[in-house]
């Protein structure tokens, strides 16, 4: 861990890719391959391969507890420390630096360390052991992960971080919290690697990509194995969700169609995007953020099952009205409000699935018959995805508490069909036919548009000018909460007063904060999850996790001295909470800037 931390230590002071990506190759290519390959996923931020559905579910709270018994310091003391740092990692390796804080081999000291050692090893022989390595230190995170309850978790986090020196806690600390903060991206890591071993970086890009493990991406670069084209070594990992092409926004019909010409057209719901995987009977679904949300949707697995091919389908989960449906239209979505009522449900009731039924809008095929579909253009891509959805089904034996199709339900009432559905594409060759669409769309319920080049390929996690966005004329922006505060009056007693940030790089500057949008309940589930990501207690007010994004609306947008980012919102309010999305696809200052000059301009 010494080498690792030192590493981590040199990134951090230079602001140059090229050197970071030098330091990360020079430290992993003096590693063994089975040790480098667990570094490349720490380095990515995270303490499991990305495809591992396992999560170390150890909170802020939890977290700063450790370190202020560890140091022996008070909550002022370290509360200080984090003030001075803005980051756990750093504060923690400042006040585990003190000399009542340590051993005589630079770890830390605790009353039970002996604890650490096999029966009959003393404090002295515990002494002259080494740090361990990235690889035990994985192997504590899974003890970890693998722990019930917050007391039994607080234990094994004290004793791995107990055999650490002050630098090495620090960006163990920092795993935990999932953020590095060294501006190192994955890509980056991506790079080194190909640079340690000698191959290709569109090869490491690509494997990783498929393979959804930065760390075998790498054992195959050093075996020289990573050539895709061919090779047994890098196949498709199903069930390991890829990342999502997105959007960028677009601000009249003129504009969209200055890009390119004969667009591929949908209408933009306003519901989950949702990646699902299907082979066989077996079927998995994953938001943008790629968590797995298949238990909030139990009847669409039953109804996506059985297609001739394995395949993985990009489309939209919709609350879906299939009244309209019945008297011979196509039916139609339902607000997003409507879907809420569908998230975060472990178990969902029949009840609640006849209440809020659902649909999946399907408009895109990455991968299908053993084949990654990605770099076709979206015209093929379309064609296959058509072919794909009209061929007969093969029979699958039912799930065990699946719907199989339709929704069976002793109830008077006919039964609820959980459709797959065929996303809708028009074609618009002038801004007119363009606004015509658009109006349209909004008459059906809907946001906008998609506007999409059908020559583009499938660019997962990237954003650029071959997907646009037209959405109704409404200011909004997606921010990241970073402080909340006790209510007043019939709220007390709740967190329900949030500051939020936009993104300037790996920076966040807070805006605005906003108290109105939200409903009681998601409030109180709100409350619980802060308290328990919380990073410091300031009394009246809790500096949080910077994990959940909000979609924010407002009237207006003023400069201001009050917020760090140089701007404050006019009236916000709380549109959503932003399930789908990942911190690290907030807004940034660039967009608020933007908001602010046309809003000037009139």
């Amino acid at each position: 861990m010494r080498k690792f931390a030192e590493a981590c230590e040199q990134i951090a002071g230079t602001t140059k890719k090229l050197e970071k990506i030098a330091i990360v190759a020079d430290y992993l290519k003096s590693s063994p391959p089975e040790e480098a390959s667990v570094a490349a996923v720490f380095l990515s931020g995270r303490p499991f391969p990305m495809w591992e559905e396992t999560t170390l579910q150890v909170g802020g709270r939890l977290l700063w507890q450790v370190v202020e018994e560890l140091s022996g310091k008070s909550t002022e003391e370290l509360t200080a420390a984090y003030r001075k740092h803005g980051d756990l990692g750093a504060a923690a390796a400042e006040v585990l630096s003190s000399p009542t804080s340590m051993c005589g081999d630079g770890r830390l000291a605790r009353p039970d360390r002996a604890m650490l050692g096999s029966a009959g090893e003393n404090e002295d022989s515990i002494a002259e052991k080494s740090s361990p390595t990235v690889r035990e230190v994985q192997a504590a995170f899974r003890r970890i992960a693998a722990a019930r309850g917050s007391a039994i978790k607080a234990t094994l986090v004290r004793e791995l971080l107990s055999q650490l020196t002050p630098l090495e806690a620090k960006y163990i600390v920092k795993i935990i919290t999932g953020d590095l903060r060294i501006g190192l991206k994955e890509s980056l890591v991506e790079g080194a690697i190909a640079k340690a071993y000698a191959c290709k970086a569109s090869e490491v890009q690509r494997a990783n990509m498929l393979l959804g493990d930065i760390g075998e991406t790498l054992q195959l670069a050093a075996k020289g194995s990573l050539a895709v084209s061919g090779s047994s070594d890098v196949k498709m990992r199903l069930f390991h969700p890829l990342g999502f092409m997105l959007a960028s926004p677009a601000q009249s019909a003129e504009e969209a169609l200055s890009y390119f010409e004969n667009a591929l057209v949908e209408d933009k719901y306003d519901g989950i995007r949702a990646q699902a995987h299907c082979s066989g009977g077996e079927v998995r679904i994953f938001s943008r953020t790629r968590d797995e949300i298949t238990e909030s949707f139990p009847e669409l697995p039953d109804a996506l099952a059985g297609l001739a091919e394995d395949a993985i389908l990009d489309g939209e989960i919709v609350a879906w009205s299939y009244l309209a449906a019945e008297s011979g239209e196509a039916g139609r979505a339902l607000p997003f409000s409507a879907l809420q009522q569908r998230l975060g449900r472990k178990k969902v009731s029949d009840q609640m699935m006849r209440r809020v039924p659902v649909a999946y809008l399907v408009f895109d095929v990455l991968y299908a018959g053993g084949e990654l579909l990605i770099d076709r253009p979206l015209r093929e891509r379309a064609r296959l995805l058509d072919e794909r959805l009209a061929a007969p089904r093969i029979p699958t034996q039912a799930r065990p508490g699946g719907v199989q199709g339709l929704l069976i339900l002793e109830s008077p009432e006919p039964a609820i069909s959980a459709q797959v559905i065929r996303a809708p594409v028009f074609q618009a060759f002038s801004p007119r036919e363009l606004d015509q669409l658009f109006e349209a769309a909004q008459a059906r319920g809907n946001e906008g548009l998609m506007i999409k080049n059908p020559e583009s390929p499938y660019t997962p996690g990237r954003r650029g000018k071959s997907w646009l966005k037209l959405k109704r004329e409404l200011a909004t922006l997606d921010v990241v909460v970073t402080a909340v505060e006790y209510g007043h009056g019939k709220r007390v007693g709740v967190l329900s007063d949030y500051t939020f940030a936009v993104r300037d790089g790996d920076r966040l500057l807070n805006i605005g904060k906003a108290y109105s949008g939200l409903t009681d309940a998601e409030i109180a589930e709100m409350t619980k999850w802060f308290l328990d990501h919380t990073i410091e207690d300031q009394g009246f007010r809790l500096v949080v996790e910077p994990k959940i994004v909000l979609e924010v609306a407002f009237n207006n947008m003023m400069r201001s001295d009050r917020h760090n980012s140089g701007y404050a919102l006019r009236f916000p309010r709380i549109v959503r909470i932003r399930t789908d999305k990942p911190p690290e696809e907030a807004d940034t200052i660039e967009r608020v800037r933007e908001v602010y000059e046309k809003q000037a301009h009139g």
